[in-house]
């Protein structure tokens, strides 16, 4: 599982990190169309990522990968057979989402550096970001794609960064994809209102 797979660009793609990839991919494309059937396929790729970035030291990183599972197993009980029903986040709790997103981060990244993390600050707001955008979309809010738009983004710095070509293209791929994750939900949204 660790050894190499194919080497693109003098970088080595490990089994591991292909599958994840790829398992992943199909995971987020899933989550676009509201489809329950996205949990079982972020479980699964969440597990595979713990793995791999426990290898290069992104501790933040993995340990997310645990509250995706967990979040996992809540979207799958918490959404209805035939999927989300997307609506929006109240504006309040926005301000509180980004104020503790900034005062966790504050209290984790330290930790992070005590134990020889390879990234302090930027995997702690980045991992406080994604519990927070994979809460919103436990719960149905279109707003947690625009979420993933920002922390996705941070998380391609964060890998090139480290060197992870191949999970730097895929989290390009995902930038995009919560775009188009935001545009069909609110869609989605606006859709139902109507119909009232």
């Amino acid at each position: 599982m660790f050894s190499t797979f194919f080497t693109a660009w003098e970088y080595q793609v490990s089994y591991l990190e292909f599958i994840a990839s790829i398992v992943s991919f199909i995971g987020v494309a899933l989550g676009i169309t509201a489809r329950r059937i996205t949990w079982p396929w972020w479980a699964l790729s969440s597990a595979l990522y713990a793995i791999f970035f426990l290898q290069y030291k992104l501790y933040a990183s993995a340990a997310l990968q645990l509250i995706f599972i967990a979040a996992a197993i809540a979207g799958w009980y918490g959404w209805a057979p035939t999927g989300a029903k997307p609506g929006p986040f109240k504006n309040r709790y926005r301000v509180y989402t980004i104020a503790s997103i900034i005062a966790a981060t504050l209290l984790l990244a330290p930790i992070l550096k005590s134990i020889g993390a390879a990234s302090t600050y930027v995997d702690a707001i980045l991992f406080f970001g994604s519990v927070a955008a994979q809460l919103l979309m436990v719960y149905e809010k279109y707003d947690s794609w625009p979420m993933w738009l920002v922390v996705d983004a941070g998380y391609v710095a964060l890998y090139a960064s480290q060197g992870l070509l191949f999970t730097t293209l895929l989290y390009v791929a995902f930038t995009l994809m919560a775009a188009l994750g935001w545009r069909t939900w609110y869609g989605s949204h606006k859709r139902a209102l109507r119909s009232l």
